[in-house]
């Protein structure tokens, strides 16, 4: 650390030192214009992008859709969060906490938003009846996995990556703090698939679904660029597990919905069918 800071009596926000996000990023909440968002004829319709958090949702809808279930086919239309487009009026009556990825479910009386993407997992997961148990002790052992996620990420997404990968200085001691986490929760789920094929225990389920966009991408090097700054190579059966999930089908397919970097063949703005996902993936040499 080379400056001392000293907190003020009260807080007020510094956009010059804010870094990347520092135009879009605000202490109040809310609507800052009117927008409405455009809407498919799908049951589902999902406001995302190809962040850890909506590879979740679009992840689990491919995964329901490879089991047949037709009536999770959906229309996902990308958020441009650099461009605030999550401060719409019409992506804030969806999500009040301007955060993708956020659902709307129309096959219903009344539409029903579902917004938090672990939330969404369990929303559709109950709805359609896949991806998670019904007995009881193994129920509760995935919403165990489910939640730790859900607790767990902003370490790694908003603590180790932001200082690691976006911030505008490197400082030392954040970077070191939230790393030692990072390398703690890589530890806590290499030793629970040292004996588990999946993370849950021996069904795929949406524990799987909700932790391998964070830390399946981050040891399969997709992540932050951190993948020899973490020795991720050293969590063998997290590795193992990770390379299982990337095959998947649905994953493949999930992955890139509402992505718009990276190779031709892993960019897909937006989806309204299967034949978009295909034309896609058909790019790849």
């Amino acid at each position: 650390m080379t400056k001392q800071y000293t907190p003020a009596k009260v807080w007020s926000m510094d956009i010059e030192n804010g870094g990347e996000w520092a135009s879009i990023n605000r202490p109040d909440s809310g609507a800052r214009h009117e927008q409405a968002l455009p809407a498919g004829k799908q049951p589902l319709q999902l406001h995302s992008l190809a962040t850890p958090n909506g590879q979740k949702v679009t992840i689990m809808l491919e995964e329901l859709l490879a089991k047949g279930v037709k009536a999770a086919e959906y229309d996902a239309y990308k958020i441009n969060i650099g461009e605030s487009e999550q401060f719409s009026s019409g992506f804030v009556d969806i999500n009040p906490n301007s955060k993708i990825p956020a659902l709307l479910d129309t096959s219903t009386n009344e539409p029903i938003r579902v917004f938090e993407s672990g939330n969404i997992l369990l929303y559709l997961a109950e709805k359609f009846g896949h991806f998670l148990p019904t007995e009881l002790a193994a129920k509760t052992e995935v919403m165990n996995w489910l939640f730790w996620l859900q607790g767990s990420a902003p370490y790694l997404g908003g603590g180790f990556g932001h200082f690691y990968a976006y911030a505008p200085e490197k400082f030392e001691y954040p970077i070191n703090r939230f790393a030692m986490e990072t390398k703690r929760q890589l530890d806590v789920l290499d030793k629970q698939l040292a004996n588990n094929q999946f993370i849950g225990g021996s069904e795929y389920s949406i524990a799987d679904i909700a932790i391998w966009p964070w830390y399946g991408n981050l040891v399969l090097g997709n992540l932050y660029e951190a993948a020899e700054f973490l020795d991720v190579s050293s969590y063998k059966h997290l590795q193992r597990w990770a390379k299982q999930i990337s095959e998947r089908d649905a994953v493949k397919r999930g992955r890139i919905v509402n992505r718009s970097w990276g190779e031709e063949w892993e960019q897909l703005r937006e989806r309204h069918c299967a034949e978009d996902i295909d034309a896609v993936l058909n790019k790849k040499p």
